[in-house]
């Protein structure tokens, strides 16, 4: 009884802060600040997983945003493993990266796991899904999900995610300061207001 007490005060507790953050602007500030890849620029980072629902909900809103977005602002993506299943996603991500095909995998890659429901969680499903798409050799694609940079982006992905606290995708780091989210800021589109009003702020000062 006593361990039941405890838990739900620590899940009160938790959803207490949420709302607390909600209410005071939408985001959690992040202390120390975690770093950013380009000091001369305000840097918007999502973290995000290709199996999760509620990022490929948040796609639209988010795209819509990056294609207007001011030209001080640098906006970026990170696909850390929080959760060991989720390894091979992130896998195919940097690779599609490393292999400069990003911008051609990205959007597909999470259609056909969202819209047409292929599960693609295992490295060898993945590897064809790339060649059926971009004409990629799918053991290039799988040795590139196994090498070496790959393995640097997913060490930093997490070292990112970790420093910023972040527990769920997606979420969005503003500057490497300050954390938000739909839970955070009370919607999709409530996120899209506060990342706007942390980049003037981190702009201006």
């Amino acid at each position: 009884m006593r361990r039941l007490f405890v838990s739900a005060l620590l899940m009160f507790a938790v959803g207490f802060g949420q709302l607390a953050a909600a209410q005071q602007g939408g985001y959690q500030p992040i202390k120390p600040p975690v770093e950013t890849r380009n000091a001369d620029q305000v840097e918007v980072l999502e973290f995000f997983w290709f199996g999760c629902p509620h990022c490929f909900a948040f796609e639209p809103t988010i795209n819509a945003w990056a294609d207007t977005k001011p030209a001080h602002v640098d906006f970026v993506r990170e696909a850390p493993p929080l959760n060991p299943r989720w390894l091979p996603h992130s896998q195919a991500y940097y690779a599609s990266r490393v292999l400069k095909i990003e911008a051609d995998f990205f959007e597909p890659f999470f259609n056909e796991i969202h819209l047409r429901k292929k599960a693609l969680n295992d490295q060898k499903s993945i590897a064809k899904f790339a060649e059926k798409l971009l004409g990629v050799d799918s053991d290039l694609f799988v040795k590139t999900m196994n090498s070496f940079e790959v393995d640097m982006h997913i060490r930093r992905a997490m070292k990112l995610a970790q420093g910023a606290g972040v527990r769920s995708v997606p979420s969005i780091l503003v500057n490497g300061k300050y954390l938000t989210s739909g839970s955070l800021a009370g919607s999709n589109e409530r996120v899209i207001d506060v990342i706007n009003n942390l980049v003037m702020r981190e702009h201006a000062s």
